[in-house]
């Protein structure tokens, strides 16, 4: 089995403890230890990260392609003569993508990342078939929503046949996109939406999405696809409730008059969203619930500190508790780090103690016993 150094230290480790505790025996140990390979470099994560670096080049090329107007131009005169080559010949380019990915997901399962990227190119040429079709349809109306929902159909369908995390996380992109762009439309673009501002809004789609996540947690696991889904549910909701905690319930033009007092009720409400997330994360030792709870907890508390001080307060002393503060926080965390670490070696000397004792207790009957033979025989004569 071919492992990194830090897999094959942790597994080490785990077969000196069961090796310690006598669920495995030193031969036992050593002859599984000896399974294992020791990659002299993690070649997968270089694989994963060439190919995230690779795809964040692609779209910072799609963005500079977009931002010259020049450039833009002379493509679009190629296909001037009918606009239907200029929808077309990009969905064509997806489907071909789409199909080589399905095509090596079955064929060639190990090649995992070079075929994330290749579906990832067929999410971009849909979303340039998208633009294409807009540009195509519009009317001067402003209703893009529809489009963000067919992106919603084609990314979703796409993410589940083929159980990728990433085209699943651009049909989550593309739900929120269509949800903040029906909900502008309906409302007129005006700031409210059935009395709900943005941020208002996007904390009900964020809890609503969690909350189907958790419905279909069955489901989504066996496509692969909870932890990716979880996630942007959380996202969508910790974001929103803080955006909700600076501006309330308030439009652009009312919020400048609005005191700092009739802001703080919103934060509070960010804040104790934060700490039901991790009082959840400890009942159910999710990882995940507790990390974004108390990452937001503490952007809450440092947002508060600049609101309430940052216009009333001397530089000198914002800074300086601020640094103190951080400090507190990274001694903290450092005490944790060191305590986790002493309470493995008490598991690891008690392991040992209790081996030993064993041990002992073992040997001290075994030489009882003919002993206790013998005065038996004494007494039956």
């Amino acid at each position: 089995m071919n492992v990194t150094r830090k897999e094959q230290r942790i597994i080490q480790r785990a077969l000196n403890a069961w090796q310690a505790s006598g669920e495995l025996t030193p031969s036992d140990s050593q002859r599984l230890a000896q399974t294992m390979r020791v990659s002299p470099f993690d070649w997968r994560r270089l694989s994963r990260y060439a190919f995230w670096t690779a795809l964040a080049c692609v779209l910072i090329s799609l963005g500079s392609l977009f931002a010259d107007s020049e450039l833009v131009a002379w493509l679009l005169s190629l296909f001037s003569h009918t606009a239907l080559m200029r929808i077309l010949l990009p969905a064509l380019l997806a489907v071909v993508c789409y199909g080589w990915g399905f095509r090596r997901q079955r064929r060639e399962t190990q090649w995992h990342y070079s075929t994330e990227a290749i579906l990832f190119l067929g999410v971009v040429f849909t979303a340039v078939a998208l633009w294409q079709l807009g540009e195509r349809l519009d009317n001067g109306s402003g209703h893009i929503a529809p489009l963000f929902l067919a992106g919603c159909v084609i990314y979703g369908a796409i993410g589940y046949i083929a159980r990728s995390g990433l085209v699943w996380l651009f049909f989550l992109l593309a739900l929120g996109n269509w949800f903040g762009a029906e909900t502008g439309y309906v409302s007129g673009w005006g700031a409210y939406w059935l009395g709900m501002n943005y941020p208002i809004r996007f904390v009900l789609f964020g809890g609503a999405l969690l909350a189907l996540c958790y419905g279909a947690q069955s489901l989504l696991r066996q496509r692969q696809l909870f932890t990716v889904s979880k996630a942007m549910g959380l996202t969508y909701l910790f974001i929103a409730l803080w955006i909700m905690s600076i501006f309330g319930n308030y439009d652009a033009d009312s919020w400048y008059q609005v005191s700092q007092a009739r802001l703080l009720p919103w934060g509070l409400l960010f804040a104790v969203a934060a700490g039901v997330c991790i009082f959840i994360s400890l009942k159910t030792d999710d990882g995940m619930l507790r990390g974004f709870g108390l990452t937001f907890l503490a952007i809450n508390l440092y947002t508060r500190f600049f609101e309430f001080f940052w216009n009333g307060m001397h530089k000198v002393l914002f800074f300086l508790i601020l640094a103190v503060s951080l400090a507190v926080i990274g001694r903290y965390a450092e005490r944790i780090w060191h305590a986790g670490e002493g309470q493995v070696e008490k598991n690891k000397l008690a392991l040992r103690t209790l081996t030993t004792q064993a041990a002992l207790s073992r040997g001290l009957f075994s030489s009882l016993i003919p002993v206790l033979a013998h005065f038996s025989a004494i007494g039956c004569k």
